[in-house]
């Protein structure tokens, strides 16, 4: 199968955080943009709209991006969101759900082929494994649309591989490019592009233990809480990767 206008979008996950490049937009390179590398390598006239942004929530993913999105006229979508809702105290999943619906219903109508994801099983994190629960009906929502508007869907509640903290950053809460990189094979295998991606070297386990659970609170988990009480994100002062139709190199 072959995409000549590719637009993605979402929060952080989409971004690319987690996946550091000095040489791109917003210092990061992510799973999109190897989507992208492996689209052009496929046919140089493929075309790549990033307009993913750290922090989004649901709402304001639909209100940004998503109509910005219906307008370019794409022949593939993939879209990631919700993650940074089911973080926040009394989150009405059902709500959550009916928005999405809505949303993927609107870029179901342009005929493009829509990808979108179900969250991981965060059993395998200390951190997030009480909030596993939320994470479970969310995939669970995620699957039911994606039936009903025919997209592709990434389960990635059952891709194991994320059970090995190698594939996450040290922030514990994003992917390291192992994961990215992991992430772009499921998604091209999903819509069955061939490619030649292979996972990357996996290297040496995380540090452990009490000293780096303390480096941890201090460096990501403090001023995660401390932007949640001034209601503020890491993405209010960011513009989107690629907001408009770019070549992206393989």
């Amino acid at each position: 199968m072959s995409f000549v206008r590719y637009v993605a979008l979402g929060d952080s996950f989409t971004e690319g955080v987690g996946d550091p490049d000095p040489t791109r937009p917003n210092g990061v390179r992510g799973w999109a943009d190897r989507v992208a590398g492996a689209l052009a390598a496929a046919d140089p006239d493929a075309r790549y709209a990033n307009l993913a942004i750290r922090g989004r929530k649901l709402v304001p993913i639909v209100d940004e991006q998503v109509y910005a999105a219906v307008s370019l006229s794409p022949d593939l979508v993939s879209i990631h969101a919700g993650g940074n809702d089911i973080l926040r105290p009394g989150v009405d999943l059902d709500a959550l759900g009916k928005v999405y619906d809505e949303a993927i219903g609107a870029l179901a109508a342009t005929g493009a082929t829509l990808v979108i994801f179900t969250p991981h099983d965060p059993g395998a994190s200390r951190f997030f494994r009480p909030l596993r629960s939320r994470f479970a009906t969310l995939a669970e929502i995620m699957r039911r649309i994606a039936d009903r508007h025919g997209a592709v869907l990434v389960d990635y509640w059952r891709i194991r591989d994320y059970d090995d903290p190698r594939l996450w950053a040290s922030d514990r809460l994003h992917m390291s490019p192992q994961g990215h990189q992991r992430m772009a094979i499921a998604v091209l295998d999903a819509l069955d592009v061939a490619h030649d991606l292979e996972p990357l070297p996996l290297g040496d386990p995380m540090p452990s233990g009490p000293a780096e659970n303390i480096r941890w609170t201090r460096e990501f988990l403090g001023p995660w809480v401390g932007r949640r009480l001034r209601g503020t994100s890491s993405g209010d002062e960011l513009s989107a990767k690629y907001p408009t139709w770019s070549r992206i190199r393989y």
